[in-house]
């Protein structure tokens, strides 16, 4: 809860209130829960936790940054860290009270992101419309959870109107693709919708991915290089800005020489399967016939410093283009 971060894709971090519930995949190693649970105390994580208000000094932050970033000419983007913006149990009087002050601050973009992109439209009209400096976001860690978020978020914007859409792909734990969004069965159609296309409005403007860190007891889960790798392509295939923010706690064995027998070492295929990097597994995978065209790669635990944020020896800083004023 400072005024800088770590975040290499936002400016700023800040809250207008403390909690949420974990509801998929991706929640498993919350940031914020641990954060919660070993310094900051504030609330009860899930269901039944509180959702606890920011303090007043701590609200004046925006209105702080406001100022400076008009002086500067520029935007600051700001990413609320500790929440959901369409949490189900969170006070509508505080979101209200939210985007009220969104609009005060029209030089800073707030950075919407959320597991649960089919609320945005129905919660954003109850708080008086989406703020002309809201830009909307869905979390997508496999295809599954694509298939579903990124139709709420692209019919959340043909409504919402947002400054721009995002996805952040972070914690990476299975393959997507941006491209083949399966909407499923409509009037007796499959209808597959190629998210990244050019479009006037429904369409995916930016995509981040990461690798999951390891959060007090919950420890990181691996992602495939090439699951990062094709969706780098995708966007470059695309013209949409592309963002890779980590690696995680893994990276490709391959690099290590030496230091490979020093480590801790897992096997994963394309299709998420992954195991320790034994024969035995490998030979179950034969048996099942699951191994042919997956690429098994063997990556290792070296830690999210030293597996850094390269993806194949670049580093992705790929922004939305946000005009000022």
């Amino acid at each position: 809860m400072a005024e800088t971060t770590g975040i290499s894709w936002c400016d700023r971090t800040w809250s207008p209130w403390i909690g949420c519930t974990k509801i998929s995949p991706a929640c498993d190693g919350c940031y914020a829960a641990h954060l919660m649970d070993t310094r900051l105390g504030r609330v009860e994580w899930g269901p039944h936790g509180e959702r606890a208000r920011t303090s007043e000094s701590y609200w004046r932050n925006l209105a702080k940054w406001d100022c400076e970033a008009k002086a500067a000419g520029k935007i600051i983007s700001v990413f609320p860290s500790l929440c959901d913006p369409w949490d189900n149990a969170a006070d509508p009087g505080i979101r209200r009270e939210w985007f009220a002050v969104m609009r005060e601050t029209p030089n800073l973009m707030h950075l919407l992101l959320s597991k649960r992109p089919q609320n945005a439209v129905a919660m954003a009209e109850a708080a008086g419309g989406l703020p002309d400096n809201a830009a909307l976001g869905a979390t997508c860690e496999n295809q599954e959870v694509a298939n579903r978020n990124v139709r709420h978020l692209l019919d959340a914007a043909r409504d919402l109107y947002p400054a721009f859409t995002f996805v952040s792909a972070e914690p990476l734990l299975g393959p997507i693709d941006f491209t083949w969004i399966d909407y499923g069965i409509v009037s007796g159609h499959r209808v597959i919708r190629n998210a990244l296309k050019d479009c006037a409005i429904e369409r995916i403007d930016w995509v981040i991915t990461g690798g999951e860190t390891d959060q007090g007891a919950h420890k990181a889960r691996p992602s495939h290089p090439d699951w990062f790798r094709s969706i780098r392509d995708q966007c470059a295939k695309a013209g949409v800005p592309y963002h890779h923010k980590q690696n995680g706690e893994w990276q490709d064995g391959s690099a290590f020489g030496p230091a490979f027998g020093r480590t801790e070492h897992r096997i994963i295929y394309r299709d998420d399967a992954s195991g320790p990097h034994t024969r035995d597994f490998c030979l179950q995978r034969d048996r099942e016939g699951l191994h042919a065209g997956q690429h098994p790669t063997v990556v290792s635990r070296v830690g999210k410093k030293a597996a850094g944020r390269l993806l194949d020896g670049v580093e992705h800083n790929g922004m939305p283009e946000v005009h000022h004023g």
